[in-house]
């Protein structure tokens, strides 16, 4: 599921930019034809009718790149669907308008972990090699609540790694044997323990894990407030080459001030597509490290844990 959804926001990223270089295109290229207007009564250079060629051909070679990369996104994800799309599905929403998750609860119980198939897998083993998975996860899985208030980080989360070094800091508790049958290790230490293949690969697990999860919730904040600086930024160039465009047609500024704007309101509008679908693509890896979202399934009910 994740990773269609990822493929999907690589779809919406590609149509995102092709409507911008398509305005691009069209504003460069309108441009150019004043330009060229002028260039051929005399009232402008040869230098201003070049630059203005620039910008219309960079947009115009960015065009076919990005048409290239769309229908390449649109592959890999028939590919991951397994099936062709059908012709009559509707454009999807763009970036700016898509709402994949509805706010995080606080007080999340760190158990949902246990849904994740890596932790699954790493349990089946141990059933494997004979141990006991409640005395493994007493020992070994930290019973906490992932997210404090407005859905973010909880403090408990976020002291499971060590600042600075960002190291896992939760010591094993060995008050029961892990392992029946043959051979009873409680009275080894969690050094020891360790040592052994099977735990080994539980607490890596269990660690990458909530490390996911951490990582997810500590980047869901920071990426509104950077989509927010971004959108500002593009505002204030949109402005900017309105003005620079002004100021040239009445003779005030060279064209080099027009192209720089009109470069440069690309690159920040490029820019904003970018985050927008880092935003996106981190909750739907946030969905993915909370083992399948946040909603409990019972009896074909929808339960939030």
């Amino acid at each position: 599921m994740s990773q269609v959804a990822t493929q999907y926001l690589q779809v919406l990223q590609a149509d995102d930019l092709l409507a911008v270089t398509r305005q691009t295109l069209k504003s460069a290229s309108d441009s150019y034809g004043i330009v060229k207007l002028q260039f051929d009564n005399g009232v402008t250079s040869e230098l201003d009718l070049s630059q203005s060629r620039t910008v219309m051909e960079s947009a115009a070679a960015n065009l076919q790149a990005q048409e290239r990369a769309r229908a390449q996104a649109v592959n890999a994800l028939v590919l991951l669907l397994g099936e062709p799309m059908p012709d009559d599905l509707p454009g999807g929403m763009p970036l700016d308008g898509q709402n994949l998750l509805t706010d995080i609860p606080a007080g999340l119980p760190s158990d949902l972990l246990l849904r994740r198939p890596d932790i699954m897998e790493a349990e089946q083993n141990l059933l494997a090699a004979n141990a006991n998975i409640g005395a493994a996860r007493a020992a070994f899985f930290p019973s906490i609540s992932l997210t404090g208030s407005f859905g973010t980080l909880s403090p408990t989360l976020g002291g499971l790694f060590k600042a600075g070094s960002a190291a896992w800091s939760f010591a094993p508790t060995i008050t029961l044997p892990i392992f029946d049958g043959g051979q009873n290790l409680a009275n080894l230490d969690a050094a020891n323990i360790g040592k052994k293949i099977e735990i080994a690969q539980y607490e890596k697990a269990i660690q990458s894990a909530f490390r996911d999860v951490a990582d997810g919730l500590a980047a869901r904040g920071t990426y509104d407030q950077q989509i927010g600086a971004l959108e500002r930024d593009t505002a204030a160039q949109q402005r900017r080459l309105d003005l620079s465009t002004l100021r040239y047609r009445q003779g005030v500024d060279s064209y080099l001030g027009v192209l720089t704007a009109q470069q440069d309101l690309y690159a920040a509008q490029q820019t904003l597509i970018a985050a927008r679908t880092q935003r996106l693509a981190n909750l739907v890896a946030l969905y993915q490290a909370l083992g399948g979202g946040w909603i409990e399934r019972t009896g074909g009910q929808g339960l939030v844990r």
